[in-house]
C-alpha cells in the first residue's frame, strides 16, 4: 500500500495531468470558436467595415480564462503563426542560458547536441530580448517541485507563438509501473500543452526530484547558486500561503522577474 508521501505525489501528478488535458480541450474548442469567428469577421468586413469586427474577436474571452487555470500547459500557435526559427546554432558546441533576476543569477549549462530545437529556439528568443523583464509565473511546492518561467504575459497563457518538437525525452530512463520518470533536482526542462511537441517558451526549474511524465524535454542543468536561489524562493512559498490554509501551487510570495536572459556559445 502507498504511504501518504507517495500518494500526495500521485495526487499531484493527476493533479497536474488534468490540467494539461483542460489546456488541450480548451484549445480545441477555442480553435473551433475561433474559425467560426473568422469567418463571421470575413463577412462582416466585406460587408459593413472593420469597426463591427474588432467587436466580434474581442469577445472570445472564455479561451483565455480556462487557460489561466492551467498555469503549468503553454498555448498553441494559431494558423497564422510564425514557424520555428532556422537552425543557426552548433550542435557540436556547449551553450550556456545566463537568467539574471531580481533575487540572483542562474546559470543553465544547454544540451545542444541532444536538444538542438530548443536550444536553438531559446538563442533566437533570447537575442530578441523575449524574456527580459518577464515573471516566473508559478511555484509548486508539493507533489512536484518546480518553478516555472518563460511566459511574457506572465500568466501561463503566453508563448512565442510557434511550437518546438520534443527532444531527449529517453534520456529521462525507463518509466516506473505509474508511468512516471524522476526528474532530478537542477533539471531545467520544457513545458507544454501535455500533447507530443508542443513546446513554446515557457520551462521549469526543478528544485528537487520529482516525478512526472517523461513528457517534458529536458535541456539544462542548473548551477549550484541557480539551484540554491530556486531553492530559496520555494521556502518563502506560494502567493496566499498560511499556516492554517496552505497554498501549494501558484505565483511564487517572493515574486522572481527574470531581468534579462542570455544564451551563448562557450
Amino acid at each position: 500500500m502507498a504511504n501518504n508521501d507517495q500518494r500526495r505525489r500521485q495526487l499531484a501528478r493527476e493533479k497536474f495531468e488534468r490540467q494539461q488535458r483542460r489546456r488541450s480541450e480548451a484549445r480545441k474548442r477555442s480553435k473551433r470558436r475561433n474559425t467560426v469567428i473568422a469567418s463571421t469577421v470575413a463577412a462582416v468586413v466585406v460587408i459593413g467595415g472593420g469597426s463591427t469586427a474588432f467587436a466580434v474577436m474581442g469577445g472570445s474571452s472564455d479561451g483565455k480564462a480556462d487557460a489561466a487555470a492551467s498555469p503549468s500547459s503553454v498555448p498553441s500557435p494559431s494558423a497564422s503563426a510564425p514557424s520555428e526559427p532556422k537552425m543557426t546554432i552548433d550542435k557540436t558546441a556547449p551553450y550556456t542560458m545566463k537568467l539574471k533576476t531580481n533575487r540572483g543569477d542562474v546559470s543553465i549549462d544547454m544540451n545542444a547536441a541532444k536538444t538542438p530545437h530548443t536550444v536553438n529556439s531559446f538563442k533566437y528568443l533570447a537575442d530578441k530580448g523575449f524574456f527580459d523583464n518577464t515573471k516566473c509565473h508559478r511555484l509548486t511546492t508539493q507533489g512536484i517541485y518546480v518553478l516555472q518561467c518563460g511566459d511574457p504575459k506572465g500568466d501561463g497563457t503566453g508563448g512565442p507563438g510557434y511550437t518546438i518538437p520534443d527532444e531527449n525525452l529517453s534520456s529521462l530512463g525507463k518509466a516506473a509501473a505509474d508511468g512516471s520518470v524522476t526528474y532530478k533536482a537542477g533539471t531545467v526542462a520544457m513545458a507544454n500543452t501535455g500533447q507530443p511537441h508542443t513546446g513554446g517558451s515557457q520551462f521549469f526549474l526543478v528544485y528537487k526530484d520529482s516525478k512526472l511524465k517523461p513528457s517534458y524535454t529536458p535541456f539544462g542543468t542548473m548551477d549550484s547558486a541557480g539551484l540554491k536561489l530556486v531553492k530559496n524562493v520555494a521556502k518563502d512559498g506560494v502567493e496566499g500561503s498560511t499556516k492554517k490554509q496552505p497554498v501549494t501551487d501558484g505565483a511564487p510570495k517572493d515574486a522572481v522577474t527574470v531581468q534579462k536572459a542570455t544564451v551563448d556559445k562557450q
